[in-house]
Order: C-alpha cells, then sequence, then structure tokens
C-alpha cells in the first residue's frame, strides 16, 4: 500500500538521497550485526539484551508482555520467543497479571538482572565507539533530531494503517 495516488509518477530519489539510504540501510544492518557480536561474548543477542535493559529500568523489573513488545520495538510473537529463551537462560520469567489475568507479565529474575549489570559496559562502550565517538556534539544532536523525526514519520504511517478498513 502506498500514499501516493495511483496515477501520479513515483518520486525517485535523486544522486544524494540514494546515498544517503544506502548508507542509512548499511548503518542499520552492520550495527545490529556488530551489537550482537559484541554481546555474544556475553551469551545475549541485542535483541535479549533490550529486553533485559527495559525490564530493569522498569518498577519491580517486570513489565506486560504487550507493553514489553513495544518498547523493544518487536512484535509480541518474537518477544514470547525470546523471552521463553531467557526464562530457559534463568533470566526472566513470566506470570499472569495479578491486576488483570488476560495480560502476562515479563520479570527480570535476579541472575537476569547480574547479568544485565555485568553486559552493560561492555556494550555502552562498543555503542560509545561505533556511534558517538566519531561524531561532534553537534552531529550527535543532528542524529537525535534525524532519529526523533523518522520515528515520527513511521508512527504517522502505522497510525494510518490502523486507522485505514482492512481490504
Amino acid at each position: 500500500m502506498t500514499n501516493a495516488p495511483v496515477d501520479e509518477t513515483p518520486r525517485w530519489l535523486d544522486e544524494e538521497e540514494r546515498r544517503a539510504w544506502l548508507g542509512l540501510v548499511g548503518l542499520m544492518r552492520r550495527l545490529e550485526h556488530a551489537l550482537d557480536s559484541q554481546l555474544r561474548e556475553e551469551g545475549l543477542t541485542h535483541f535479549e539484551y533490550g529486553v533485559m535493559a527495559a525490564l530493569s529500568e522498569s518498577p519491580q523489573r517486570e513489565l506486560r508482555m504487550s507493553a514489553l513488545a513495544a518498547f523493544a520495538e518487536g512484535s509480541l510473537p518474537r518477544l514470547s520467543q525470546v523471552v521463553a529463551r531467557l526464562e530457559r537462560k534463568g533470566y526472566a520469567r513470566r506470570r499472569p497479571d495479578p491486576a488483570d489475568g488476560r495480560y502476562t507479565l515479563a520479570a527480570l529474575t535476579d541472575d537476569g538482572y547480574e547479568k544485565i549489570v555485568s553486559a552493560a559496559p561492555g556494550h555502552v562502550a562498543e555503542v560509545r565507539r561505533l556511534v558517538f565517538d566519531p561524531l561532534t556534539r553537534a552531529q550527535v544532536r543532528q542524529l537525535g533530531h534525524i532519529g526523533q523525526r523518522v520515528l515520527h514519520a513511521i508512527d504517522e504511517r502505522d497510525d494510518d494503517h490502523r486507522r485505514s478498513p482492512s481490504p
């Protein structure tokens, strides 16, 4: 589905936009791989680390699975698989939400908290080395603004799709 009218000519990328786009795509793929590689030394994936970090920063180190999926930018099925893997490692547990049994809570165990605390310094060092050290303070601010604008456009698109009737 596209937002452009059917009879409108596509707005092809010019050379500068194409270079920027290819750079962004390469950055997204290679950065995720690089962070996964660093965290593999800790026995974690980048996605697992993100889930554990979100839980570690939440009250009582637990969240509803639906809220955790939104925070982790992952689907509920993917999150469920990851939390099951974390449960097998002893880092997380799930239980029905006592406030509303229709929901499931994911919680970080004490072992999971210790793991995230031990993995965080190396992860932050790698993020700093790969993303922030090569940039000036002005570029860091620009990166933040650019990220927010792109995320806003994505959120608007997602909102439009949720409001659109299904075929």
